[in-house]
């Protein structure tokens, strides 16, 4: 009987630690830690010129608030069709902060930054 007490009170114990222990689920899931990623990112600067030469439908770089997103992989899916291929390779702050983006586009862009502009 006290081996059962005793064996249910470390369950339980361990059970508490597992629910209770605050985790990033995201980070678990992907075994990185998604905040060590955009440090690393954070570290890389680009000239204006460089940002330039990435200026096509399957190289397709954009600046927006002196931020530089490599947004390639979402040409095709965004819903402005063609529009953020206006200034590819250019200084998209302007039309980013346009009337037409809902306020969800704030928190994606931040899964395509890969570095920042040299000043």
């Amino acid at each position: 009987m006290m081996l059962m007490v005793a064996l249910a009170l470390v369950l339980g114990f361990l059970l508490s630690v597992f629910v209770f222990t605050p985790r990033d689920r995201k980070s678990s899931c992907l075994g990185k830690d998604k905040s060590n990623l955009k440090d690393n990112k954070a570290s890389k600067t680009y000239s204006k010129a460089e940002v330039s030469l990435h200026n096509k439908r399957t190289d397709c770089w954009i600046i927006i608030k002196n931020k530089v997103y490599d947004v390639t992989s979402y040409v095709e899916e965004h819903p402005g069709g063609d529009a953020i291929l206006t200034h590819a390779g250019d200084d998209s702050t302007e039309g980013f902060y346009g009337p037409q983006h809902a306020t969800r586009v704030f928190d994606m862009i931040e899964d395509f930054y890969i570095g920042d502009l040299e000043h």
